[in-house]
């Protein structure tokens, strides 16, 4: 007989210190002794909105009146499957309490120990470590002086994670551009992500690696340093199911939109590109033809965010999106 799905509503509440709530399962319950996220069963005939502020108000004594999709995690832990709905609390009331008698901490997600946690939420604290916003790199790396210039733009206007794209330069020239490029997001607490085979830029400092979906496709095992972000492109089914069985931290599902680079592609729109990542237990930035007027939609349909070239490279004119502020693309 097939294992039945249990829908748990979990909320991501944060303070104004950037630290977020966790609470600690009793002794004698599943997964007892482990840190968790709050929350509890969604019940027969509630919206996840609803059930997820019921929960809260019964573990924690909070009212919440906002809440927005962070990440769904599917996972069979033998006995039981269970699908964890995660979403950021927004506005809300109350101070929380252990209104069971468990114990509560505040922990800033990059001091959270995920094997301190059950299984299905070590995603969610990926989630929350990572940005909503994705930049990578544009034209021309052959100019290294302009490239390196919008890219400081860039991460003045509040970008915090840079792919650096350069396909058309050898690894000599790419690996001294990725020295100022680190050195740039370094100094403002922004993470390069390089996109290279690693054999060819092994000293080349960096905050992680992103996989071509070519190279994705070729490895047995995950590549990188331990505690580097290693992602992925990916364009299918496939591709995302062969990140998460590498245990990669994140990846990129393209293209959503029809792009000027790749006007052969076949846009995937926003109902399949939800479909396609619900089953996989990583964080998914939508990527192609978006701007950061796409946001909202992005994770409306269950995205951790937007990665874009185009639409995140900087210009003149500022423009907020949620705790971020990006410029408006040319």
């Amino acid at each position: 007989m097939p294992k039945k799905q249990i829908h748990v509503m979990a909320g991501a509440l944060q303070d104004d210190q950037g630290r977020v709530l966790v609470t600690r399962r009793r002794e004698q319950a599943h997964q007892g002794g482990l840190w968790e996220f709050p929350g509890g069963k969604l019940e027969p005939g509630e919206t996840p909105e609803q059930g997820l502020a019921r929960e809260l108000d019964e573990e924690l004594g909070i009212l919440v009146y906002t809440s927005r999709p962070l990440i769904r995690v599917h996972h069979d832990y033998g006995d039981r499957y269970i699908l964890l709905d995660v979403r950021r609390i927004g506005a809300h009331a109350g101070v929380p309490q252990g209104r069971e008698g468990q114990p509560l901490a505040w922990l800033h997600p990059d001091a959270m120990d995920p094997t301190r946690f059950p299984a299905a939420d070590r995603p969610i604290i990926t989630a929350l470590r990572l940005p909503q916003l994705l930049l990578i790199t544009g034209p021309d790396p052959r100019d290294p002086a302009t490239l390196l210039a919008r890219l400081e733009r860039a991460i003045r206007g509040g970008v915090r994670l840079v792919q650096l794209r350069a396909h058309e330069i050898d690894d000599a020239a790419y690996r001294d551009l990725a020295v100022r490029a680190y050195a740039l997001c370094a100094a403002s607490g922004a993470r390069l992500l390089l996109n290279r085979d690693p054999a060819g830029i092994a000293d080349a400092p960096r905050h992680g690696l992103h996989l071509s979906a070519r190279r994705l496709t070729a490895l047995s095992e995950r590549p990188g340093q331990p505690g580097e972000l290693v992602g992925a492109s990916c364009h299918d089914a496939a591709d995302l199911s062969r990140a998460a069985a590498l245990e990669l931290d994140y990846a990129l599902l393209s293209p959503v939109k029809p792009t000027a680079t790749h006007p052969a592609a076949h846009p995937l729109g926003w109902p399949r590109f939800a479909a396609l990542i619900d089953p996989i237990p990583l964080p998914v930035y939508a990527l192609g033809g978006l701007a950061p007027t796409d946001l909202s939609d992005a994770i409306r349909h269950g995205a951790q965010g937007i990665a874009a070239i185009r639409g995140l490279w900087p210009a003149r004119s500022p423009v907020r999106c949620d705790n971020a502020i990006v410029e408006r693309p040319r």
